[in-house]
This record gives structure tokens, sequence and C-alpha cells, in this order.
């Protein structure tokens, strides 16, 4: 067991994996190819080369940008809405115990209920066009909500019993103590929370078929046994996760970076 001490000093830990390295994705790649090529059958499972050539055949026609807008702005409206909706009240539940306690039973229920019946009992109350953005928001909140309730806590006590006993203004308070203290959690939940909000939001597609969105083109190429498009806009959620993640992360980076600074 690694001691206190030595996590401290970054001794006896190993550093964390940042991005995905080349020769990983490209062992995956061969496998692919190599798995398509024994099976033999292009409607199993397409080989890399032809779900590439797929993908630039959609990509140069405006249908497929305007679903990846489409879907885009609901989804990551959705995640916004969930990390807006959890930064308040991981605050008022790190504040009032009420609070915390009543909010307990439904974050436990979002996170164990599957999302297809949270999907099916979404459309009877809101029309296909919404739910990509409801479900998104509903599946990320408790992730946001959990990992900053759980930063605060892990906020020093001395530092907050100096703040008391000095009578530090709330705003100093949040900037100095809380923002710090908070952002790596945050950072964490947002990592966790842009892959899910996806995988939510075009599940929720798929079910509510809203036209011009991108679960509406996988779920016609599943239709039609497209199945070298079906693996092409699985790559293009992939890669639009990705993106957002990256600039999502990328700023929180620069935030704590520039916090951390004298």
């Amino acid at each position: 067991m690694i001691s206190t001490s030595a996590r401290k000093n970054g001794k006896g830990t190993r550093p964390p994996l940042k991005g995905v390295r080349v020769w990983a994705v490209a062992f995956w790649l061969l496998l692919w190819q190599l798995g398509a090529i024994a099976l033999g059958q292009r409607l199993l499972l397409p080989s890399p080369t032809e779900v590439l050539v797929c993908l630039a055949r959609l990509a140069v026609t405006a249908d497929f940008w305007r679903s990846v807008g489409w879907s885009a702005v609901r989804i990551f409206s959705g995640f916004l809405i969930a990390c807006a909706a959890g930064t308040v009240l991981a605050g008022l539940s790190a504040r009032f115990r009420a609070v915390r306690e009543l909010l307990s039973p439904l974050v436990t229920a979002v996170k164990t209920v599957p999302v297809v019946s949270f999907i099916i009992l979404a459309l009877v109350w809101l029309p296909s066009r919404q739910l990509s953005l409801f479900i998104s928001a509903l599946m990320v909140f408790p992730t946001v909500y959990l990992n900053l309730l759980e930063g605060v806590d892990h906020t020093d006590r001395r530092l907050l019993e100096m703040v008391r006993v000095f009578r530090v203004p709330l705003g100093r308070r949040l900037r100095g103590i809380y923002l710090p203290q908070a952002l790596p959690w945050f950072r964490s939940a947002c990592s966790l929370g842009l892959g899910l909000c996806w995988k939510s939001g075009v599940a929720a597609e798929v079910i509510g078929l809203p036209r011009g969105s991108v679960g509406e083109q996988l779920y016609t190429a599943k239709v039609y046994l497209e199945t070298p498009e079906l693996f092409a806009w699985t790559v293009t959620i992939v890669a639009v996760s990705a993106v957002f993640e990256k600039l999502i992360l990328g700023l929180l980076d620069r935030i704590g970076t520039k916090e951390a600074q004298p």
C-alpha cells in the first residue's frame, strides 16, 4: 500500500496516461481488419477501409453535417444543463443536510434505473425532438453532482475554519478555496459525463427517431442493412464526443492553471 507521504511527493505512483496511443489504435484497427478478412461477410463486419470510404462519402453531404449539428446542439445542451444543476445542487447539499437527504433517493434512482426505461417514460411526456436533451441531462447529472459533492466534502476543514474566523467574504471563499478544491473533481465528472451524454442521447434518438438526428441515421442504416454506414455513423459519434471532451477538458485545465498561478 502506498503511503500518504509517497502520494504527496508523487513517489511510488505511476503518472496517469494522457490521450490515446497511436500504437494502441493501430493494434485494434489491425485486429478489426483481420476479423473482417477472416469472417468474409461485409454485411456482418465491414473492413476499416470500407467504413472509411463510407464515412468520406457521407461527410461531403449537407445532410451529414446537419444531422451531426442537430444532435450535437441538443446533447451538449443537456450536458451543460446537467453541469449547472449538478453544481448548484451539490453546493446546496454541502451546505444543507436536508437537501442532501432529499436528493439521495433521486440520484440513486437515476444511477440504477436503465436508461431505456427513462427514454420510454420520457416519450410519454416530451416530444421526440427534445428527448435527447432531457435524457443526456438526466444521465450526466448524478456524475456531476456526486463528484462535486465529494470534492466539497474533501475540502480542508482547517481552511474552512480559518475563513470563518477571519470572516472571509463568500466571493473570495469560492474563488480561493472551493474552486481549487472542486475543480479536479469537476474535471473528472466532465470526462465521464461527456461520453455518457452522447451514449444516452443517441440511444434516445434511436428510440424516439426525431427527424434529422444521428440516431435516426443509425436506425435507418440498421433497417436497410447498411453495415458500413452503421459503422461510419458510430465512428462519427466517437469522433464528435472526443472533440467535445478535448475542448471542455482543455478549457478546465486552463482555468486550473490560471487559478494555480500566484
